[in-house]
């Protein structure tokens, strides 16, 4: 999707469940007195509270950020993450030892109980619908990851221009290549700036202990799931370079 021309995006990393962190995301984003700000979310699923039984009540966050999105809807913006297809998929996902997707099942069965198969149903309906980038007029792009080495070749860059199903999320499919992928090289990360016509990445997907970091000479990583994390704001007229966009970044523990 595109961003315009004027005004700028707050730009934040995986928020895995962690409600306070979304809370300082929204108290920053002020969006009823600033409307000419958008918003793009990522990876919302999979972490933070758990209910008596250890089932994971991160479902009940992506409902809030779902409500912002009506409340908002053309300048809050959630993209494609690799939990996302995971659940889409009902796939199997390792975090912290724990297999997600399971315990998220099973807090949703015992919340919503016969009508759970369709709350679920409709999760993945809706995670299956979100954009998998957002290009922004200044050469910023922003995506949860980007193909690793190993399969840059085989990605289909028309992925971003037709609609996407099922089984493009699962292994090997386009959307799991690109929002799955790790340790780019700087060769392969030029070759898809060229091929995008991007100057700079924003994304997540990678653990950043400080909230945000350097992803190669041309990527800046944003992580939100801790009490380290951090967002950044762009100015959507202007031009950027990766040492400027980190000197920008703004650490969520100073919202209050």
């Amino acid at each position: 999707m595109f961003l315009p021309e004027e005004g700028s995006v707050v730009v934040t990393g995986d928020i895995h469940g962690h409600r306070r962190n979304f809370e300082r995301i929204v108290t920053f984003a002020n969006l009823d007195n600033h409307p000419e700000r958008h918003v793009v979310l990522q990876e919302i699923i999979h972490g933070g509270a758990a209910d008596e039984f250890g089932g994971c009540l991160s479902y009940k966050l992506l409902f809030d950020a779902l409500r912002y999105k009506l409340e908002f809807p053309d300048r809050v913006h959630l993209i494609m993450s690799n939990h996302d297809t995971a659940f889409i998929c009902d796939a199997d996902v390792m975090k912290d030892g724990k297999e997600m997707n399971r315990l998220m099942r099973m807090a949703l069965d015992r919340r919503f109980g016969a009508a759970s198969r369709e709350v679920k149903a409709a999760i993945a309906e809706y995670l299956l619908s979100q954009p998998l980038a957002v290009r922004c007029p200044n050469g910023v792009w922003i995506s949860h990851s980007l193909p690793s080495d190993r399969f840059a070749e085989k990605f289909d860059r028309g992925i971003f221009e037709r609609e996407i199903g099922i089984t493009d999320c699962r292994r090997p499919g386009d959307v799991y290549l690109l929002t799955w992928g790790r340790n780019h090289s700087p060769e392969n990360l030029r070759k898809l700036a060229a091929e995008l016509d991007v100057d700079i990445f924003i994304l997540g997907h990678q653990e950043q202990e400080d909230g945000c970091g350097l992803g190669g000479e041309n990527v800046m990583i944003v992580n939100c799931e801790h009490n380290h994390g951090c967002i950044v704001e762009i100015d959507l007229s202007k031009t950027y370079n990766v040492a400027e966009l980190l000197e920008a970044a703004l650490p969520l523990a100073s919202i209050s």
